[in-house]
This record gives structure tokens, C-alpha cells and sequence, in this order.
């Protein structure tokens, strides 16, 4: 959730806006009823900066922020049912029988 704050407020609540913004929450800045602004912490800028990690950022990113290993998570049990063991479509093969010419 977001708090927010006019830009008269800003100097007299900036020490519990810093305190806000460092717990995570996005801090949106009025002047005259319209938002012109959000103050959020540096990790969630770097976030915003770096909108297109590639696949194994990402998922290093996802083990920096999730302790996967604390998770207990047995791989094996999770997706012993996944694949389908069914035998599957038939193939039906053809050959077609062209003539052969040979080029000269």
C-alpha cells in the first residue's frame, strides 16, 4: 500500500517517509490534488532499470530473494505426475516412389 503526501507535508514527515520508502512501500508525492511523483527504494528502481534480465538473471535473482533450499521442495515428487506416460499419436509413414531421372 502507498502512502502519499503533498509537497507542503514532504519537510515535516521526510524522516518517516525515509523509514516508508525503506520497508518497501511506493511513497506518492501531490502537489495540488494531482500526483506528480513516487519516491520507492533503490532496489525497487534497479528493478525498474533492469526490466529485461535474461533468463539465468533471472533466475538468480529469484534465488537471492526466495531461499528455495528452506523450502523443502522435493523436485522428484513435484513432477513425478507431470509427463504423460500415454502412448502417444501413431505415426503413419509413407514412401513415395518417384521416378529418377538423372540430369545430363
Amino acid at each position: 500500500m502507498s502512502q502519499q503526501y503533498s509537497i507542503e507535508q514532504i519537510p515535516v514527515n521526510f524522516n518517516k517517509i525515509i523509514q516508508e520508502m525503506e520497508k518497501g512501500e511506493q511513497i506518492e508525492i501531490t502537489q495540488q490534488g494531482k500526483q506528480i511523483g513516487v519516491i520507492i527504494s533503490t532496489a525497487e528502481y534497479e528493478k525498474l532499470l533492469n526490466k529485461t534480465l535474461s533468463f539465468w538473471e533471472s533466475i538468480e535473482r529469484f534465488r537471492q530473494e526466495y531461499n528455495v533450499e528452506a523450502a523443502e521442495i522435493d523436485p522428484d515428487e513435484i513432477f513425478a505426475r507431470v509427463r504423460d506416460k500415454s502412448p502417444g499419436r501413431q505415426q503413419v509413414t509413407a514412401m513415395m516412389h518417384l521416378p529418377f531421372r538423372t540430369m545430363r
